[in-house]
């Protein structure tokens, strides 16, 4: 089967060492949507960065200018009603219909900030997502998901208790900027447990698939890979997926399991040949 345009296109940025994450984003996009103008969209986030270029000074100048843009002109706002709509992953659709999830509020933020010349950057806290705003006179940490707030320490550390019940406390190195290879992976592998969730071993074995190309030396992503083709027949292909990862980390307490669930998959494999 002939790889698409986008998927070669994607493996291209991913193996350099250096991409855009919006581009990466709405390759992603294209699994889903294969004829879409990812050209079309990034000149979208272009033209929203020249509306706040040439109105920042302070970081508070700064916040302020793609607050106003994105959140009061533009409506982009958190999707709380539908937040599991595999739509909210996807950056032409959070383009749309200008909603999204953290993450991808985030990538819509930090596309535009960077474009208008702001250092934004992702900060990957767990169970959500927010960005950090820098400027010669300072920085602040954001919450695009919620209308672009400005975040202390102490306000992050409120929502990790309400995701966590106080189990999780905020450390120094939860509020280190992400590089957009973990942001994509991040966003990637959402997708791919809402369409496990659902049922869909289909677009999951897509996503998956994107996982492995993005990280290289993640064996677990093989691993899941190969579970999800097990689910979807693909006998020989899961084995040897599953295979690789028990090479790969023989030490584990799945171990045992995988290497019958391999015997079992190799058996079905023989009687289809």
């Amino acid at each position: 089967m002939l790889e698409s345009r986008s998927r070669t296109r994607f493996r291209e940025i991913v193996s350099g060492p250096a991409f855009t994450l919006a581009e990466g984003a709405l390759l992603v996009a294209c699994e889903e949507y294969p004829e879409l103008d990812v050209e079309g969209y990034l000149g979208r986030l272009d033209a929203l960065a020249e509306t706040v270029r040439g109105h920042v000074g302070s970081t508070a100048e700064a916040v302020a200018g793609l607050n106003r843009i994105l959140f009061e002109r533009e409506g982009f706002h958190g999707n709380t009603r539908e937040y599991y709509d595999p739509r909210n992953s996807f950056l032409n659709d959070v383009l749309d219909r200008r909603t999204g999830i953290p993450i991808t509020l985030s990538t819509v933020y930090m596309a535009v900030g960077r474009r208008a010349g702001i250092d934004v950057r992702g900060v990957g806290l767990p169970g959500h997502f927010v960005v950090r705003v820098t400027t010669p006179g300072g920085e602040a940490l954001v919450d695009p998901f919620h209308g672009g707030v400005v975040l202390s320490e102490e306000d992050c550390q409120e929502r990790l208790d309400r995701i966590y019940g106080g189990r999780v406390r905020v450390a120094p190195e939860m509020l280190v900027p992400c590089p957009p290879r973990t942001i994509l992976s991040r966003t990637v592998r959402n997708l791919k447990v809402i369409y496990v969730k659902a049922g869909d071993l289909a677009r999951a074995l897509r996503t998956a698939e994107l996982l492995v190309l993005l990280e290289a030396d993640a064996a677990e992503e093989v691993r899941d890979r190969g579970l999800i083709l097990a689910g979807l027949g693909c006998y020989a292909l899961a084995a040897r997926d599953l295979e690789a990862y028990v090479a790969a980390r023989p030490g584990t307490p799945e171990t045992s399991s995988l290497r019958a669930q391999i015997t079992d998959l190799r058996h079905k494999a023989s009687r289809l040949n």
